[in-house]
């Protein structure tokens, strides 16, 4: 029997959403990693301090009894966000980091920024106090394409911010452009990527029709970027670690309304399993999901181990999502009736 053991590993950057969502879906992600940090794009987004406690406190009300999951907890930035919110809440461990969303870039993104230039204070402070800031690196421009939109925010946003902090410890999330890929080995930042930008690109969106079940922000883009992605994923490259982007909708709005998210939690890391044996690179795998991340936060990597068997299994179509028994509502998952290979061994 073929088996992989690694340090257990962290979400770099996870959807949990709320209600009984959250307590329907969270056993999938405290079940593979220790420490995730946590989006903070609820519909009421988490911008104060009281609402960051309340938030993490229905996370640990809603895990299962036995996990040891720690949420990392994130403020979401807005043009007026409180200094003082930002630094007192990063200072007592209540924020990790801070998540940057130019508006109407994506879900739940309306009350995120709309001119960068106007945060720049922000940007000063967290330099100062060594925080972390997470980037969604689209443009919101009718006038820039869809799949243009990353690199023109790299150029028009990205480059300015690093000039004038160097200093400041950036993340540019769930990349999906060779460009990002090189822009991110190039300026000494960080970078996550997700397991369907390394599975998929944008004709998936389009196979036998229309299909909402691949839709993501960003999008995913042409084939030759997905080669790029995975390149770069098994690489072993410090700069590059895992972040899921896992986002879960319900099968009404996800199909008939076409919200953005893909929801991979309960196969994430078979799913990236798949393409590191792909590339005949498992002995990366450690690296990419367990060592690089807390290096790049400078934080120790976990002290728990993980097993992984190889044993080919079909993937559920949908995961029911109950309240009291009763099922209320179903979540396609990423590689739905699809063969994956590796499992955790229980």
């Amino acid at each position: 029997m073929k088996q992989l053991t690694i340090i257990k590993p962290d979400d770099w950057h996870l959807h949990l959403r709320e209600g009984i969502i959250l307590k329907n879906i969270i056993k999938f992600s405290s079940d593979l990693f220790c420490r995730a940090i946590i989006m903070p794009n609820t519909k009421i987004p988490i911008t104060t301090i009281d609402q960051a406690i309340l938030y993490r406190n229905s996370i640990y009300a809603a895990l299962p009894k036995k996990a040891k999951f720690h949420p990392l907890m994130t403020i979401y930035l807005t043009d007026n966000i409180s200094l003082n919110d930002l630094e007192k809440g990063y200072k007592n461990n209540i924020f990790f980091a801070a998540k940057l969303y130019p508006a109407n870039t994506t879900t739940n993104s309306s009350y995120g920024v709309k001119n960068i230039n106007n945060i720049y204070k922000v940007f000063e402070l967290m330099e100062k106090i060594k925080m972390p800031l997470l980037i969604h690196g689209e443009v919101n421009d009718p006038n820039v394409d869809i799949f243009d939109r990353e690199q023109v925010f790299i150029d028009k946003e990205l480059s300015s911010i690093i000039k004038y902090f160097p200093k400041l410890k950036i993340v540019l999330e769930h990349i999906t452009t060779s460009y990002a890929v090189d822009f991110v080995r190039e300026n000494n930042i960080g970078a996550t990527i997700t397991p369907h930008h390394l599975h998929i690109n944008r004709n998936a969106m389009f196979f036998e029709g229309l299909n909402s079940d691949f839709y993501c922000l960003p999008v995913a883009k042409r084939e030759s970027n997905r080669v790029s992605l995975i390149k770069a994923a098994t690489s072993g490259e410090e700069c590059f670690f895992l972040g899921t982007d896992s986002a879960p909708h319900l099968r009404q709005w996800k199909a008939f309304c076409g919200c953005a998210g893909i929801f991979n939690a309960p196969v994430a890391i078979s799913s990236y399993l798949k393409i590191f044996e792909e590339e005949n690179a498992l002995d990366k795998f450690e690296k990419f999901a367990s060592l690089n991340g807390p290096k790049y936060h400078n934080i120790p990597p976990n002290n728990e181990k993980i097993t992984f068997i190889y044993e080919p299994h079909t993937i559920k179509d949908f995961i029911e999502i109950k309240d009291n028994g009763k099922v209320q509502g179903k979540i396609k998952s990423f590689h739905s009736l699809e063969t994956l290979n590796w499992k955790l061994k229980l």
